[in-house]
């Protein structure tokens, strides 16, 4: 498999096997991923793998927290702008309006759409989730650095017969994840990633974002 094989491969998986990912297999992976550009080599990254009954043990904590508190706790970080504009504010609605449509779920049915929506704390059913985290006096540009860690453990990932989801949705319930995993004071979260074996045949994870054109993103300056 060569570079352009993974990036294609690669999607975001909503649904997964119940099929175990070997700890060693995972550990190949975050060893690889070392090597992800870093300036100045800070490597500000941290990365915490929960799995087998911990992670049940944290899945039921967090069911517990959300029927407490249906928000989440106050957020650390804006997952999205307060205010999106265009084309923005149009793509995220359309990536909303696709997923739920690829399984079904009308727009008017809100007890559905917020069930699919709390899969999200469950991994959607991945034997493994990598929390992620970043040292708090790292500044915007280091979030780049974890941003170019992710991209390479997913990246990877895939040339282990594996999918992934990264999910900022666990920033929800940020304090309570990062007491869990032990996570120290000086680091702040910032997200799950669900890695295992993608169920291919349901219809989420056959449906894929689209992308905008060549033209609307690169610019091409010579003269």
């Amino acid at each position: 498999m060569n570079v352009s094989e993974a990036v294609a491969g690669r999607f975001s998986a909503r649904a997964f096997l119940d099929r175990p990912v070997p700890e060693e297999q995972v550990r190949r992976i975050l060893d690889r991923a070392r090597r992800a550009p870093s300036g100045g080599n800070l490597q500000p990254w941290h990365v915490y793998v929960v799995s087998g009954k911990r992670l049940q043990k944290l899945m039921a904590k967090i069911r517990r927290k959300a029927l407490l508190h249906p928000r989440g706790e106050k957020p650390e970080y804006d997952v999205y702008p307060p205010s999106l504009h265009e084309p923005y504010r149009s793509r995220r609605y359309q990536c909303g309006e696709d997923l739920y449509a690829s399984i079904g779920i009308p727009r008017e049915d809100k007890k559905a759409r917020f069930k699919q929506f709390a899969k999200n704390l469950e991994a959607f059913g991945a034997p493994v989730v990598l929390f992620f985290s970043i040292d708090r006096r790292m500044g915007n540009n280091q979030w780049a650095h974890l941003g170019m860690f992710m991209q390479t453990v997913m990246l990877l990932a895939v040339e282990e017969g594996l999918h992934t989801c990264p999910q900022e949705s666990w920033s929800a319930f940020h304090g309570a994840v990062a007491k869990f995993i032990g996570l120290p004071d000086e680091q702040m979260f910032y997200c799950g990633m669900a890695l295992g074996h993608a169920d291919l045949d349901h219809p989420i994870n056959q449906w894929r974002t689209d992308r905008a054109p060549l033209e609307d993103v690169a610019k091409f300056i010579t003269e």
